[in-house]
This record gives C-alpha cells, sequence and structure tokens, in this order.
C-alpha cells in the first residue's frame, strides 16, 4: 500500500502539471504523437494480417509432476503487470518513454523468456503459454496517440506501442503480440466515432484487449458514487458500440481507489451496469498469482516501466526485473497446462481453494 500511494501521489502531480501542449489530440488524420506517420485504422480484416505475428495460443500440454519438476514450474509465483503511458521521442514527463526504451525493455523480456498475455486473461485464469515461459501483462493507460496507428500500407506504426510489440514478436517468435489499452473518451486521441470504432476493432480482432480507464480520467476519491458510475459506464456505452465491450478490466486513473472499493467494481447508471472481474492500481511490485489465495482481483498491483533513478530505484520496471531474475523461485513459471496449476510441494497451501483440484504438486 505505502509503494501504491507513492506512484499515485507522483502520477498526479505529473499528469496534473503538464502543459496543455503536452498531450497533443489527433485528428481523423493523424498518426501518433511523435509525428513519425499519418493515416487512420483501416476497417478490421475478418483474419489476422499474414504478415504480422500471430497473438494464437499454443496447443495444450498434459502436465505432471515429472514434467512441471523439469520446467521448474511455480504458478503460484509472481507475475509483473507493466504501465506505459505516452511514447514520445523527447520525454515530457518522468512517466513517459521513448520509443527505443520501450523497444528495449520488451526485448529483454522476450530474452527472459516472458509471454505477454491481456489482462482479461491474467484475471480470468487464461494463462495458456508454453512450459517454461512467465507471463508478462503489457498495459498502457489513457488510450494515447502513440499507443495505436497504422502507416500508408496499413501496417501499425514503427514507434507506436503496437508497432514495436509486432516488432518484437517477429524478432523473438515465443514473444506473443498482445497487450491492454484502457482508454477514455477519445480511444487512440481520434476524435471521429468511425475512426475510434476501426481502431478498436483492428486491435479486438488481432488479439488485443480495449477496456476501460473511464471516461475523463477524473481522480476518483473526490467523486460521488453515482458520479464514478457515471465515468465507467459511459465509456462501456462507447465500446459496446464497436464490439468490444463489456470491459473485465479496470485500470484506476491515478492509480486512485475511491474511499469505498466496491464503487468500481460493479454497480449502474442510467440503466446500464458494468462489472469487472479485475481493477488495476498504478504500482508499484508484481502481482500475485490469480490462482493464489493472497490474490486480491479489487486492487490489482502493476509496475511502472522506467529505470531505476529517483522513487523509482525500487519501485519501477528496471529494479523489479531485475529482483524477478534474481529470485526465479519467486517467479510465475508455466507448466503448459492450461487446466492444471502446477507448484512445488511447499507452495500447494498457497493456491485459493476453488482450484485445489487442479493443483498438480511435485
Amino acid at each position: 500500500m505505502v509503494a501504491n500511494v507513492v506512484v499515485v501521489a507522483a502520477a498526479v502531480v505529473v499528469l496534473l502539471t503538464l502543459p496543455t501542449a503536452a498531450v497533443p489530440r489527433a485528428t481523423p488524420m493523424a498518426g501518433p504523437a511523435t509525428g513519425a506517420v499519418t493515416g487512420t485504422p483501416a476497417p478490421p480484416s475478418p483474419s489476422p494480417s499474414p504478415d504480422l505475428p500471430s497473438a494464437d495460443l499454443p496447443p495444450p500440454v498434459t502436465a505432471t509432476p515429472e514434467s512441471a519438476r523439469q520446467v521448474k514450474a511455480n504458478e503460484a509465483g509472481m507475475v509483473p503487470i507493466l504501465m506505459y503511458h505516452r511514447i514520445m521521442k523527447k520525454r515530457l514527463a518522468s512517466i513517459d518513454r521513448t520509443p527505443a526504451q520501450v523497444r528495449q525493455e520488451m526485448e529483454k523480456l522476450a530474452r527472459d523468456g516472458y509471454v505477454p498475455v491481456t489482462a482479461r486473461e491474467f484475471v480470468t485464469g487464461k494463462i495458456d503459454i508454453p512450459a517454461g515461459r512467465h507471463p508478462v501483462v503489457l498495459t498502457f493507460d489513457d488510450g494515447h496517440a502513440s499507443h495505436f496507428a497504422l502507416d500508408g500500407n496499413g501496417m501499425p506504426a514503427k514507434d507506436t506501442a503496437v508497432g514495436i510489440i509486432y516488432q518484437v514478436a517477429k524478432k523473438y517468435p515465443g514473444f506473443r503480440p498482445v497487450a491492454t489499452f484502457w482508454v477514455n473518451r477519445e480511444p487512440f486521441g481520434l476524435r471521429d466515432r468511425r475512426d475510434q470504432e476501426r481502431a478498436v476493432q483492428w486491435l479486438t480482432s488481432r488479439g488485443f484487449e480495449v477496456a476501460n480507464h473511464t471516461w475523463s480520467h477524473p481522480y476518483l476519491p473526490g467523486l460521488s458514487k453515482a458520479k464514478v458510475a457515471e465515468q465507467i459506464v459511459r465509456v462501456e456505452r462507447l465500446l459496446k458500440k464497436f464490439g468490444a465491450g463489456p470491459s473485465a478490466t479496470l485500470a484506476l486513473p491515478f492509480g486512485a481507489m475511491p474511499r469505498k472499493r466496491s464503487t468500481v467494481q460493479s454497480g449502474k447508471w442510467d440503466g446500464d451496469r458494468f462489472a469487472f472481474k479485475g481493477v488495476f492500481l498504478a504500482g508499484a511490485q508484481p502481482s500475485s498469482s490469480p490462482f493464489a489465495k493472497d490474490f486480491d482481483w479489487r486492487a490489482i498491483q502493476r509496475i511502472q516501466s522506467n529505470g531505476k533513478k529517483g522513487e523509482c530505484r525500487k519501485w519501477c520496471s528496471q529494479y523489479w526485473l531485475e529482483w524477478l531474475n534474481k529470485h526465479p523461485d519467486k517467479r510465475y513459471t508455466a507448466d503448459g497446462d492450461p487446466g492444471r496449476i502446477s507448484v512445488p510441494q511447499k507452495f500447494r497451501g498457497i493456491i485459493s481453494s476453488e482450484r485445489r483440484r487442479q493443483v498438480n504438486a511435485y
């Protein structure tokens, strides 16, 4: 909790003090904020382009105690959920990352055996990745223009989040090209509803998750229950029009939890209901396994993507990824079997009671 409070405070200060010009808005023909490309997202294809790596999950295997032992499976281990904001050639805020920094971090994840899953897949326990690999959840807040745009050839622009993910997946075939984008009222900086729909459908048809980050990114502890519900429902209505709803996950603006936590878990406004399977904070450590007894879907920890300077020396991605590499027994390692939860015998008691029939201990 202390770590998350630190991150929330820092995020509020940074985002509320940025000049208006620092957050460019895209026109229907605008590319990402870096100015690298122009063009609008194309209508979704009925199937993923053959020019792009596939997000298909691998065929399942049947895990045994011996097979789990061989790969040192530990599906009670910690999972890094990385939090990104804007991707800019010149950073304007401490939480911004450059394309080179994002690409470098993702290539390191790929080399270290991490396989991306979406936030929805994580909270529902659908971590169907190869044996011996580790899940990572790549999350992008605010639906910024630097997260997704297509170039003149109809391909993801080079220095956008989606472009970088596909570049890394092509270089490292085991790096599954999926991520979660939590959006506000203008997904990916697009103002035209048809452009927004094309963008959302392009992503969801290729395995990406587009979900709820509230309508106007307010500080939720300062709002009434009704106003919180309105902020959530308005995004749900938007995504439903695009065929992407209902959202299974919500990222809290600034990572700030309302005084009454149930306010953001489920509710209704103006006749429309919402209910999430996972509510995500802004920091500042790896999450527990979704199969563990101490996993709290109502307040899921994330890690800010950043180096090790200042407040980030112990709370951000460089520190935690190094820590997990030094403590492999603490990290989630998959058994390759989506129907079983493999753990060393000493961790059998960590698994939640409703999942114990799935335990494969060795």
